[in-house]
């Protein structure tokens, strides 16, 4: 098999357990989710490769919207962020959403992303370090609406560990972004598209798509066009005149 296919695999395997994290987090919290994981039963620090866990019987979508509720934070590898030290940029102001759009920058064959490049990349196309210990672009001047998307490694838990940014590395970083979002959600992927694109480039990295394929022209398009339909059914009707009588 070809390091390619592998890469795709890893990818594959990984972006469903991001997207399920997101879902987890991006809704209310109910007592049966799971108990609260400490770092010490994590493995904080510890390097794990692209694993959907006990949670790989979850079935999504082509959009990326996962329908399983029942996936745990301790099945994710996932800990809790709401302590003290935790940051809130970054954090959804919305609890709910309908829609991921997803892309990722890959490492070519043989080579893998460094975290400190990844960390310059992202200062330098205006991303912030934040909730969850990824990285997120954020409404300029109104960092209260939460991301416009956020970006996170495809190595389980997804997170960025700053206190060892220098050793860690990773096949492939991913970009999501959730609908509704603080823009139309043309908009959001008018933002997000140039800057995968960039870190791309800063990276030597290969853009792909929600199917593991190369981003191309066509592709760019067809999502366009799903988020110009999007926006048409989310947007607010139209203020109807009260009846003359």
């Amino acid at each position: 098999m070809s390091d390619m296919a592998l890469l795709r695999i890893g990818i594959l395997a990984a972006g469903l357990l991001l997207i399920a994290a997101i879902f987890l987090f991006g809704r209310p919290k109910k007592k049966s989710q799971g108990r609260r994981v400490d770092a010490a039963d994590t493995g904080a620090g510890a390097r794990r490769e692209p694993s959907l866990g006990e949670g790989d019987s979850a079935e999504t979508g082509r959009d990326g919207v996962t329908g399983d509720d029942g996936v745990t934070q301790a099945e994710l590898g996932l800990s809790d962020v709401d302590g003290a030290a935790a940051s809130d940029l970054g954090k959804r102001a919305n609890q709910d959403f309908d829609k991921i759009v997803s892309l990722f920058v890959a490492a070519r064959a043989g080579e893998q992303l460094r975290g400190e490049d990844i960390v310059v990349a992202a200062e330098k196309t205006g991303l912030v370090f934040g909730h969850m210990n990824v990285f997120h672009r954020l409404v300029e001047g109104h960092p209260e609406r939460g991301p416009i998307f956020s970006m996170a490694s495809i190595m389980k838990p997804g997170s960025f560990d700053m206190a060892n940014i220098r050793e860690m590395e990773t096949p492939a970083i991913a970009f999501f972004l959730t609908l509704p979002a603080p823009l139309t959600a043309l908009d959001a992927w008018e933002k997000m598209l140039p800057t995968v694109q960039r870190m791309g480039e800063l990276l030597d990295g290969v853009v792909l798509d929600d199917s593991r394929a190369t981003l191309g022209r066509q592709r760019v398009a067809h999502i366009r066009d799903e988020l110009r339909a999007y926006d048409r059914q989310h947007q607010a009707p139209p203020l109807t005149k009260a009846p003359r009588w």
